[in-house]
This record gives structure tokens, C-alpha cells and sequence, in this order.
């Protein structure tokens, strides 16, 4: 059944991105043949077997007195969605990569980033977005297949919030956090399991918009627009455009979604490309010449952060009790006790950097020089590296703590109940934020801590201009252009110097 409801949906969506392409007969055609494979196999697979209903879960009843509960009545059809989920990435917050030569495990779960720096002791606010019910501490069963949330993926009603209703609730969702302040209203989990379907753009937003604790603050390209995006955000998403899906690009099997955070899984291998639908031929044979060097992206995404600006920097050392809240001229807060200075940016040219699909990155515990900007993630790739592009990034830079003495970065311990005075929020203490959330961490903390700046680059993927918007030859060539080109490793502009061009 399982296997054919897939099948199904596959047909659909299939028949329906063909028609979208039509447009290009080279697209059109190779989409076409792969419906007419799919749609055999669903056709076959029909044979045996009885359609499901559209409307086969409005016989869930309920009551369910937790969410754990409404997991159990999916698993009594879904009986291997729980173990699926628990072997991806979305559960784990982890992956095994080779970085830097050695095999690690690493994800969200466990790096260091520039935002609000780790999830470790910070647990019930960072993982009110997790796929699971309860990650409160390290003791978190993540073999329990009933803590897997089914809702957070497949409501269909646009009411399950976790993180906006309960945004330190360790992902439990409003009504069954167990403080009242985020239990005022319940969420109705028999209407939401009554609404379940296949996942759509609301349902991925909500928790991929929001990361780092507001729409837009991380990606730069992935924000609340893109639920119903118009041509002038993305084309591929617009409704009178493509109108894609989220896993019409992020292809999906066993719940295992493709597509990696440069953050999180630098290495990861799961990417999503372009080149899976366009084969990069243009009419104009000048623009051919540039796909060997250029990602499709740097052309095609000119600008991100569209409609909601996006964070770019943060300061966590102008943090402080007394500090008086800041905001800029658009209104939003750029400066606030518990966190410190922001700045934000609209409308924003990339950062560009070569890229061969790959990154380097800061592991925790690593040695760090507080005189120099640390890295803590890092696209791979120059200009002699026959796999990597010109590639568009945003650079968010951040100022954070670090332990002075041992020269690694602290993973200090920002969130906790009220009174708990060894959480930053709460006691305004860098070093009891520190003591805790490296002994958290397993690491040593000597006492003395310190401010050190740091990068990340995230890649720019979404907010895909329309074709007559992408950008022309004068936006990057000549005394105007946006590329800097010796800083990419030429000789100067390759449209002006002699010799210049990558061979």
C-alpha cells in the first residue's frame, strides 16, 4: 500500500512538472519518458492492489493524550516509518564524514556555528524544531520509535507549530510542554492527524525558515516567502512559475531527503544539483563557454534575501545585563542584553567563492588563533580544481567566546529555566555559561574566556531569478562587475586581460 501510494504521488507530481516544462521540448521530452516508467510501474502495482482513498485518515478519532500516542496509531499502518526516519539525519542531527582525512561524526547536533554557537546544554530550545518529541538532555532514547513526530512533516491543516508555539519545548508541541506558558493553547492532534498528507512547502518552512531563532536569520535564500513565493522571489516555486515542491528538487526515499548544510555536513554526500533537471545548455555558445566555471547559481541567483532581510553578523561580546535594546532603521532589533549586536542586510549580492562540492570545517576542540577570523566552515575548491564552480555565498561573521587559555571555542550554555544562573540568559555570567556548557560538551574549560571573530558561508540555492532577470556579462565583466576576480586566483577580468581565462 505503502509502495503505491508513493508510486501514485510520484505520477502526479511527475505529469505535472512535465507540463510546467513544456515550454523547453529537451526538458519536456526527458520528463516525459521518466512518467511514462513511472506510471507503468504504478499501473502494475494497481493490479493487486486497491487505491487508498484521498481521505483515508479522517477515520482517526483519537482522543490521544499525547503526541507519542498519535506516533504509535500511524505506526499501525506505517509500520516501518519510524525506523526510516531514525536512520536520516533529520533524527540523528549527525552524519559520518571525512574531514580533514578523519572519519567523524558530525551534524547539528555536535558543530559549532556563529549563531546562538551550540546545541549541546541548550537542548530544549534548539530542538523545539527536531523530528522527535522530548530531546529535553543527553539522555534523549533515540531508539524509542513513538518519539518520532510524524505531524511536524505531514500536517496538512498549517496549525502543528512547534518551534512558534513552543519555542523551548524540546519539541513537544503547544499543550503538552508542561509549562504553561506554551500550553495556553493546544494544538488539536486529532484534527492535525485526521489532515496528514504528503509534505508541503508550509511544512518544511516553518521549521527550515526559522532556524537560528527568526524568519530568514540563517540561510539568506530560505525564508517564509517561499511559501507562496511570486516570479520576482523564485521562479522554480512561483505559482504562475514552476510551482515546485520542496522534494521535487530535494528527492526523497525511505523519508531519507537529499540536499546537505554546509554547516552541519560539509562533506556531506546527498547533494542537490541543478544539472538533475537542465543539462546547462544555452542557445548563446559565449554563456556555454562559462559552465565548466560557473554554477549555475552565480548567474541565476543575484541577489538573496528578497522580501525579509536576512541576519549578517552577530556579536555575542556586546551582550550583557543593563544592555539597552537597539533597533535599526527597518525595525529590527540590533542589539539586545541577551545576545548581544546584529546587523542585517535586504536584497543581498553574494559573497563568491570556487566550489567543488565539498567543505572544510571547525570540530569542536579544535586549536583556534583569537588574532585571526577562524573559519568555521569553508567551501573546497580554487582555481585549478577541474570539479569546482564559481559559486555564490552568503557570509555571516560572528564574534563569540572562546576559552583563552586552551585557544578552542567555548559551546557556552545560553538557554535555561528561570533562575538557572549558569545559563547566560538567565545569570548574565560568561563564565558560569561557559563552565557548564563545556562540561556538557566533555571539554575542559580553564576559567578564562575571551571574544573571537569566525565566519560561516552558506551556499545560495534559492530565490531563483526569472531567465530575464539573471545576470548579464557587464554585471560581472568590467570596471563595474561584481566578481573579484584576482581574489578568485586570475590574472584580472578574463574578458580583459590576455591570457586570463581558466584553461
Amino acid at each position: 500500500m505503502a509502495a503505491l501510494k508513493l508510486l501514485e504521488v510520484d505520477s502526479v507530481n511527475c505529469l505535472s512538472r512535465a507540463s510546467r516544462l513544456k515550454s523547453n521540448d529537451q526538458l519536456w521530452e526527458r520528463s516525459m519518458k521518466r512518467c511514462l516508467i513511472v506510471s507503468t510501474a504504478a499501473l502494475a502495482l494497481l493490479a493487486g492492489t486497491a487505491m487508498v482513498s484521498a481521505n483515508d485518515h479522517q477515520e482517526i478519532t483519537g482522543p490521544f493524550a499525547t503526541p507519542m500516542d498519535v506516533t504509535k496509531k500511524c505506526l499501525e499502518c506505517h509500520a516501518d516509518a519510524s525506523k526510516q526516519v531514525m536512520a536520516t539525519s533529520h533524527w540523528t542531527w549527525e552524519l559520518e564524514q571525512e574531514i580533514d582525512g578523519k572519519k567523524v561524526m558530525r551534524g547539528k547536533k555536535n558543530a559549532v556555528n556563529n549563531f546562538c554557537v551550540s546545541v549541546t546544554s541548550n537542548w530544549p530550545r534548539c530542538t523545539s524544531c527536531h523530528v522527535g518529541y522530548g530531546w529535553k538532555d543527553a539522555t534523549f532514547d533515540f531508539n524509542d520509535e513513538s518519539r518520532v513526530d510524524c505531524l511536524v512533516c505531514h500536517d496538512g491543516t498549517g496549525s502543528y507549530f512547534k518551534a512558534k508555539g513552543a519555542p523551548a519545548g524540546a519539541g513537544m508541541p503547544p499543550g503538552f510542554t508542561g509549562n504553561p506558558k506554551f500550553d495556553e493553547n493546544p494544538v488539536d492532534l486529532v484534527k492535525v492527524a485526521q489532515s496528514v498528507g504528503k509534505p508541503t512547502r508550509d511544512d518544511c518552512l516553518h521549521c527550515h525558515a526559522n532556524g537560528g531563532g527568526g524568519n530568514n536569520v540563517k540561510h539568506g535564500d530560505i525564508d517564509m516567502s517561499l511559501i507562496k513565493p511570486g516570479k520576482d522571489i523564485d521562479i522554480h516555486m512561483a505559482a504562475d512559475g514552476n510551482n515546485l515542491s520542496c522534494q521535487e528538487c530535494h528527492q526523497t526515499s525511505e523519508h531519507k531527503i537529499s540536499g546537505n548544510s554546509l554547516i552541519v555536513s560539509p562533506m556531506g554526500t546527498t547533494p542537490v544539483s541543478c544539472e538533475k533537471c537542465h543539462d546547462g545548455e544555452h542557445k548563446n555558445k559565449a554563456i556555454n563557454k562559462h559552465i565548466a566555471s560557473v554554477a549555475c547559481q552565480t548567474c541565476h541567483i543575484p541577489t538573496f534575501a528578497k522580501k525579509f532581510a536576512t541576519k549578517m553578523s552577530w556579536d555575542w561580546s556586546q551582550a550583557g545585563k543593563g544592555v539597552v535594546e537597539e533597533k535599526d532603521e527597518h525595525g529590527h532589533t540590533v542589539l539586545v542584553d541577551k545576545k548581544g549586536r546584529f546587523t542585517y542586510q535586504q536584497n543581498v549580492t553574494p559573497e563568491y567563492r570556487w566550489y567543488n562540492g565539498t567543505a572544510g570545517s571547525y570540530q569542536l576542540g579544535d586549536k583556534m588563533d583569537p588574532t585571526k577570523v577562524t573559519k568555521l566552515n569553508y567551501p573546497l575548491g580554487d582555481i585549478n580544481d577541474k570539479n569546482a564552480r564559481i559559486m555564490p555565498f552568503k557570509l555571516h561573521t560572528g564574534k563569540q567566546v572562546y576559552d583563552s587559555k586552551n585557544n578552542y571555542f567555548i559551546t557556552p550554555k545560553v538557554f535555561g529555566k528561570k533562575g538557572d544562573e549558569s545559563a547566560y540568559w538567565e545569570g548574565f555570567d560568561w563564565k558560569k555559561a561557559s563552565e557548564a556548557g563545556m562540561k556538557a560538551s566533555g571539554l575542559p574549560f580553564s576559567g578564562e574566556y575571551g571574544f573571537a571573530a569566525t565566519e560561516v558561508y552558506w551556499p545560495i540555492n534559492h530565490m531563483v531569478a526569472a531567465k530575464a532577470d539573471a545576470l548579464k556579462c557587464n554585471d560581472c565583466h568590467g570596471g563595474k562587475g561584481r566578481l573579484d576576480w584576482k581574489a578568485l586566483g586570475y590574472k584580472g577580468d578574463p574578458r580583459q586581460v590576455k591570457g586570463a581565462a581558466r584553461n
